[in-house]
């Protein structure tokens, strides 16, 4: 998990803005990448879930490798 270390910014005492360092900021960017990456390969598994699959020992026997 990422430790973030925020400046929060207010505007007439209220919360406006978080301010981070640059390297938490691309930590962050990172993660979210990841994340959304994960999510589109869950969906994608998820709508493939019906067709048929093959096993490695079938493609190994059809292929004939060892």
């Amino acid at each position: 998990m990422i430790e973030l270390h925020p400046e929060i910014l207010t505007k007439r005492g209220k919360k406006e803005f978080a301010i981070l360092p640059y390297e938490e900021f691309e930590e962050l960017v990172t993660l979210l990448e990841e994340f959304e990456t994960l999510k589109l390969l869950r969906a994608a598994k998820q709508q493939e879930a019906h067709l048929p699959t093959t096993s490695l020992e079938e493609v190994k026997q059809l292929f004939k490798i060892t």
